[in-house]
């Protein structure tokens, strides 16, 4: 038998990039997280994302909550 994929939940998201559940929820929001590899549900949606999506955003996202208008 085949080992079923695995994805990242908003509180896995988080904990992989050491922020809140709702930092997370508020990058959604803003469309600022990538697009989740899966939904599920019909009334309540839950969205998953792979290990590998996640930490290639992160490592190539802009700022990093660095201010970076301010450089010169």
């Amino acid at each position: 038998m085949t080992e079923p994929v695995r994805y990242l939940s908003v509180a896995d998201v988080a904990r992989l990039l050491g922020v809140t559940g709702s930092t997370v929820r508020s990058y959604m929001v803003q469309g600022r997280l990538p697009e989740p590899a899966v939904i599920v549900g019909l009334e309540r949606e839950s969205r998953g994302w792979t290990r590998e999506s996640i930490e290639e955003w992160n490592a190539s996202r802009p700022g990093r909550g660095a201010r970076t208008d301010l450089r010169r």
